[in-house]
C-alpha cells in the first residue's frame, strides 16, 4: 500500500489530530514498539500481533507505514491539550489558568519517558540523509503544539488579556521560561531534580515570570 490514509502532506500543521478510543490504544501499542525497538520495530505486523487488531484495520486507520509513524507523533503531541478560544478567554483568571495548564500539559509529555525516547532516537538518526523520525517531531509535533500555544497567546490578547507585538517571539519566551534547560538535560541522561519534577509549581512559575513581561 502505497497511499497514507494518515498523511502530515495534506493535512495543517496546527490541525488537532483526532483519533477514535480503539485507534488510541493501538497508537499506545506502536509508541511502546518504536520506543522499544526503534523504527525497524515498528511493522504492520508487529502492532497488528501486539495490539490484537487486524493489518486491514491499520492501513484502513493509518495508510502505510508512513502514515502510522505519523500518526505515533501525532498521538502522542495531541496529549497537550487546547481549550477553545470562547472558552479560554472568559475573563482574566480563566485565561491565566488555560495558559498554567498548558505548560504544565507541555512539560508533562516533554518530560515523559515516551518523548525523550522519541527524541533519542530521532538524535541517532540525524546524520542519515532523510531522518523521517525528525521531520515527524517537527511538523506534527512542535510545529503543531507552538502553532495552538501561539493562537492560544494571540486570543488573550485580542481580548487585552496579554500585551505583546510578536506571537512566535511570546510564545519562545513562555517555552523558554517553562522548559529552561531542562529537556535537554533528561535527554542527556541527567535526573531531574525534587523541585524540577514539581511541574504543577514550575508551570506556576514559568506563567508568572511570562505574566511579568507580557500581562495586560
Amino acid at each position: 500500500m502505497t497511499s497514507s490514509a494518515f498523511d502530515i502532506s495534506t493535512s495543517a500543521p496546527d490541525a488537532a489530530p483526532e483519533f477514535t478510543p480503539r485507534q488510541e490504544a493501538v497508537l499506545a501499542h506502536a509508541l511502546t514498539l518504536l520506543v522499544e525497538g526503534g523504527e525497524k520495530a515498528l511493522t504492520t505486523a508487529g502492532l497488528a500481533r501486539t495490539a490484537n487488531c487486524s493489518k486491514e484495520s491499520l492501513y484502513k486507520w493509518f495508510g502505510d507505514r508512513d502514515g502510522l509513524l505519523a500518526a505515533v507523533v501525532a498521538f502522542q503531541a495531541s496529549k497537550v491539550h487546547f481549550p477553545s478560544e470562547a472558552g479560554a478567554t472568559a475573563d482574566a483568571q480563566t485565561f491565566r489558568r488555560h495558559v498554567t495548564a498548558f505548560v504544565k500539559e507541555l512539560l508533562t509529555v516533554l518530560f515523559g519517558e515516551s518523548s525523550l525516547a522519541l527524541n533519542r532516537l530521532s538524535i541517532s538518526n540525524s546524520t542519515r540523509e532523510e531522518n523521517r523520525l525528525g521531520n515527524l517531531l517537527l511538523v506534527r509535533g512542535k510545529h503543531m503544539i507552538s502553532a495552538r500555544a501561539r493562537s492560544l497567546l494571540e486570543a488573550g490578547r485580542h481580548k487585552g488579556l496579554l500585551k505583546f507585538d510578536d506571537p512566535e517571539e511570546a510564545y519562545q519566551i513562555l517555552y523558554g521560561l517553562a522548559v529552561r534547560d531542562i529537556h535537554i538535560r533528561l535527554l542527556l541522561g541527567d535526573t531531574a531534580s525534587a523541585a524540577e519534577r514539581d511541574l504543577d509549581a514550575q508551570a506556576a512559575t514559568a506563567v508568572d515570570q511570562f505574566y511579568r513581561l507580557y500581562g495586560a
